[in-house]
């Protein structure tokens, strides 16, 4: 829409609402132009050319055009801040999962742990650490190749994965070792769980190559006062024992 008025100074002004101006410059030659009619709006008046007695041009706000290009900028930049943070986000959750088993690696089992020891302490839940180390694991690899190997690590942490709860952790601490941390658990049923991950990696590992592997797992219960490397030490100490005691057998 555009509105036609004459100035004080004899200018005819043509103002849209996109902020564009069309300004007609009196033409000496015509001098009733302030008692004629205002011309009316026509393609050549819009493109800036000669309408009749009047020598037109186009005036564009450069206010209007200015704050179309910062808004443009920040909006480019929003984007561009928004993807930074998705693809941080994925790095971030990927840089605390093992890419071979797509459980929780050392790194982000660290968190969790201490996540776990925070929540403790504050609440007073009871929680346990079941630390796991694979028996009869390097001969796969000295017979079979490591291929086979990771066969068995990805069917190991599938087991793990498929016996606890979805708001348990399942962790590969490094080679053969594997961790599970249990909320809201009894010393009692921590012991029966992890006496269960055992038998449930002996069958898990049963229809491959790698017959005759299993598993010795340690329990220990976390408590208030315990740092992470306290945590850790238990449940290390917990599963040698274990695993001695199930080659006397």
């Amino acid at each position: 829409m555009v509105s036609v008025f004459l100035t004080r100074t004899g200018l005819l002004r043509l103002k849209r609402f996109n902020d564009e101006f069309l300004v007609a410059k009196p033409n000496p030659e015509s001098p009733k132009l302030r008692t004629a009619r205002p011309p009316r709006v026509t393609p050549q008046l819009a493109a800036g050319r000669s309408a009749g007695p009047a020598d037109v041009r186009i005036v564009r706000s450069p206010g209007s055009a200015l704050a179309k290009r910062l808004a443009d900028e920040v909006a480019r930049l929003a984007a561009e801040l928004a993807a930074a943070k998705a693809e941080i986000a994925t790095l971030s959750a990927r840089a605390e999962r093992d890419p071979l088993t797509d459980v929780f690696n050392r790194r982000g089992f660290a968190r969790e742990l201490e996540r776990s020891l925070a929540y403790a302490r504050r609440y007073g839940t009871p929680a346990a650490l079941v630390y796991l180390d694979l028996d009869a694991f390097k001969p796969v690899n000295d017979r079979y190749g490591h291929a086979a190997g990771d066969v068995v690590l990805r069917q190991v942490a599938a087991a793990l994965t498929l016996s606890v709860r979805g708001s348990d952790v399942v962790a590969r601490l490094g080679g053969d070792e594997f961790a599970v941390l249990m909320w809201n658990i009894s010393p009692a049923d921590a012991r029966a769980k992890a006496a269960a991950i055992e038998t449930q990696i002996e069958q898990a590992t049963a229809g491959l190559e790698a017959m005759g592997v299993g598993a010795s797992a340690g329990m220990t219960m976390l408590e208030a006062e315990d740092l992470p490397a306290d945590v850790l030490a238990r449940a290390d100490a917990a599963m040698y024992a274990r695993k001695a005691a199930r080659r006397r057998k």
